[in-house]
């Protein structure tokens, strides 16, 4: 399959609601080497993503398995910033604050808009959350 697929296909299943997407180089029978396509879905969207990569790819089959998932309860909160209101998640494991961190797409847009290295804006913000933090101001 065309390299320029993968990248149409990537931006096509993440728009359709695909939780992720990635991909895996494998060998195969006959020792061929391939990319396998993994996508974690809803359940209930199963139907839709398997025909997606019969229709869009080269695929002649789809494997699927049933996974289990173990996730932080999240809340998210606008954080007055340096850059402005950045939106933070935060994650709670047993009710307790065990991790926080700035929106990715927010880094990014800032980072382009003032042409300054993303590292330079996840540093400064996460400088803003850990002070929130120390001060329980952000739990």
């Amino acid at each position: 399959m065309s390299s320029e697929v993968y990248s149409y296909l990537f931006e096509k299943i993440l728009k359709e609601g695909a939780l992720d997407i990635y991909i895996q180089n494998i060998q195969m029978k006959k020792n061929r080497p391939a990319h396998k396509i993994n996508l974690i879905v809803k359940e209930e969207d199963l139907d839709k993503f398997i025909e997606i990569l019969l229709v869009e790819t080269s695929t002649l089959g789809v494997r699927y398995n049933k996974f289990n998932r173990a996730k932080l309860k999240r809340r998210f909160v606008d954080l007055d910033t340096d850059f402005g209101i950045i939106k933070i998640k935060l994650g709670y494991y047993n009710n307790k604050l065990i991790k926080a961190k700035p929106e990715y797409d927010e880094c990014k847009n800032i980072a382009f808009d003032l042409n300054i290295p993303i590292k330079q804006v996840y540093d400064a913000i996460n400088t803003n959350i850990n002070q929130k933090i120390s001060e329980n101001l952000l739990t």
